[in-house]
């Protein structure tokens, strides 16, 4: 673990901390927390793809362009109609998180490296109000994070005789 600290240090990491909190709990994190903060109040030139001020459509649009390398974004009826209703709501000045497959630049989990000349489908857009951004889904994905591609149910043994 050192020496991927000091390897993060040398290519210019503000800082290189070991988190333990899943053995150790809050205890764990507290060296992880203090250098979140602390890289939180350096200046930033953070700004967004696009401006808030755009369509939903056309920051969906955008970083289906400029990200992925998409061709276009084909929208469900559904992801319509929720354009609408979040746009009549006053939603639309949110910023997007696109919810995809990690497994490819496109929503075509097959599609391996940086592919070209695709289409991104969005299914449907939900709202994180109160977190403040939208978040289209991308294809067909399961939105439970976490999960492997072979779920581990399969791996679950149970003697009938002893019920454990």
């Amino acid at each position: 673990m050192e020496l991927v600290r000091e390897a993060a240090l040398k290519m210019g990491a503000m800082d290189a901390v070991v988190s333990t909190h899943w053995a150790d709990g809050g205890a764990g994190a507290k060296k992880l927390a203090e250098a979140v903060i602390k890289a939180a109040e350096k200046p930033s030139k953070f700004q967004f793809l696009y401006p808030l001020e755009d369509t939903i459509k056309e920051k969906i649009e955008t970083i289906a362009r400029e990200i992925y390398r998409a061709d276009g974004v084909d929208y469900s009826p559904e992801a319509e109609e929720q354009i609408a209703r979040y746009t009549r709501l006053g939603f639309d000045k949110l910023p997007m998180c696109m919810a995809k497959t990690h497994l490819s630049f496109s929503t075509d989990a097959s599609k391996k490296g940086a592919p070209t000349g695709f289409r991104v489908s969005i299914r449907e857009i939900r709202a994180s109000v109160g977190a403040g951004f939208l978040y289209p889904i991308l294809g067909d994905m399961r939105t439970m994070p976490g999960l492997p591609t072979r779920p581990v149910f399969y791996d679950v043994d149970l003697d009938l005789e002893t019920a454990k």
